[in-house]
């Protein structure tokens, strides 16, 4: 650890207790995209007691900004609040209260850090170099509520964004940095087919719309293996059509994702996407309208700033409990619209402590990864400030 370091660690498990208790709070209470105002409230409700100035940047989105006494750089740390439409299974004692909706992914773990770092930074403004910008944001999983902080000015001025994620496949007490591209890009699509009802003894006089999608889903379905270099995942969650077992449906509607890593991939899938629906519908004889539109653009971290997360952490943790993830993740993630608007930045994974996955209805991470992550947080944004200042200083003493 530097000279001018703080243990961050150490005081981040002082603070345990009201942290996991600020966890378990905001999990029996979940709620979904843009409807987080119980959770926005709490965070402002916290973030005024510690003499942070807070904004409330839309319904549910808020802003805080702590001054340093010091002078340095605008950083940003961010946290997702909103939860999913999954009934929970965890048996935890604090379980969600909210019938069909539950932290599955973590999002109240990543609220707790975002607050425990702000408390622990807040403690040290006297020491503090340049301003910390603490993004509470909503709508991680539906639409990207990263794209509208940036839009209400919320990036403006910040030249490092960092962020974190809990994660089933590392241990309690590690983290996991990753280099350059982390996270997949994501294009939404919606499938329309239209055909022709009959009865289902005389399929030839009608165009099966369920048969002609189900031909279409398995076609699709086959892309990512056949449209090589496969650095792509395509997934369809929702079929419906049909009403009743002896007639020909005359439409069917799809949902799904196609996930990618960089943008030749990216560019190749939708292609082959469009080409395999226009050949389906030829084929079979239905139409077949396709929306296709462009999701998250996925997360690429810089170099420098994942510098910065991984020296950091290793100061803190020791270099034992820090990896550097050899691949990307195929899941999505809007952190990316951040790094982009800062121009720099760094998301890394916490060990959750845990074996259920992601979006799964038993999905309970450890408290204490909580803990764990405020430390990181905090620890970076210091290191961040003093390497700045290592650099000015270097600057004037060369001039």
């Amino acid at each position: 650890m530097m000279s001018n370091e703080i243990d961050f660690l150490k005081e981040a498990e002082a603070l345990s207790p009201e942290l996991q208790s600020l966890r378990e709070a905001i999990h029996r209470r979940p709620e979904l995209g843009n409807r987080e105002f119980e959770t926005a409230a709490l965070a402002v409700s916290r973030l005024r007691a510690w003499g942070i100035a807070v904004r409330q940047v839309t319904e549910t989105a808020v802003a805080a900004t702590l001054q340093g006494a010091l002078p340095g750089p605008t950083v940003a740390l961010r946290a997702d609040m909103d939860a999913l439409p999954v009934c929970e299974r965890s048996g935890a004692a604090f379980a969600s209260e909210t019938p069909g909706v539950m932290h599955a992914c973590g999002h109240d773990v990543h609220t707790a850090a975002l607050l425990g770092a702000a408390r622990l930074l807040s403690a040290h403004r006297d020491r503090l170099r340049g301003t910390v910008r603490f993004l509470f944001q909503p709508d991680e999983e539906g639409d990207g509520g990263a794209a509208r902080m940036v839009a209400s000015g919320c990036l403006t001025g910040v030249e490092a964004v960092f962020g974190c994620h809990v994660s089933p496949a590392l241990p309690l007490g590690d983290i996991g940095v990753r280099y350059g591209t982390f996270y997949a890009a994501a294009d939404i699509f919606d499938l329309t087919v239209r055909g022709k009802s009959a009865h289902g003894a005389e399929r030839e006089k009608g165009v099966d719309a369920l048969g002609a999608a189900a031909s279409l889903v398995c076609a699709l379905l086959e892309l990512p293996e056949t449209v090589l270099p496969a650095r792509a995942v395509l997934s369809v969650g929702s079929f419906h059509a049909g009403t009743a077992r002896n007639v020909l449906a005359d439409r069917a509607e799809l949902q799904g994702i196609l996930r990618s890593l960089g943008p030749d991939t990216r560019t190749r899938m939708r292609q082959a996407l469009r080409e395999t629906v226009e050949r389906c519908a030829a084929r079979s004889g239905a139409a077949m309208e396709l929306d296709l539109r462009r999701g998250y653009d996925g997360v690429v971290n810089t170099d420098a700033a994942t510098d910065t997360v991984r020296s950091a952490a290793e100061a803190l943790l020791g270099p034992a409990h820090v990896h550097v993830l050899q691949e990307p993740t195929m899941t999505t993630e809007d952190f990316g619209c951040l790094i982009e608007a800062a121009g720099a930045g760094s998301f890394y994974h916490v060990g959750a402590g845990c074996t259920a996955p992601l979006h799964a209805p038993d999905f309970l991470p450890d408290g204490r990864a909580a803990v764990l992550a405020a430390a990181v947080h905090a620890a970076t944004v210091w290191r961040y400030g003093a390497q700045k200042a290592r650099e000015a200083a270097r600057q004037h003493g060369g001039a």
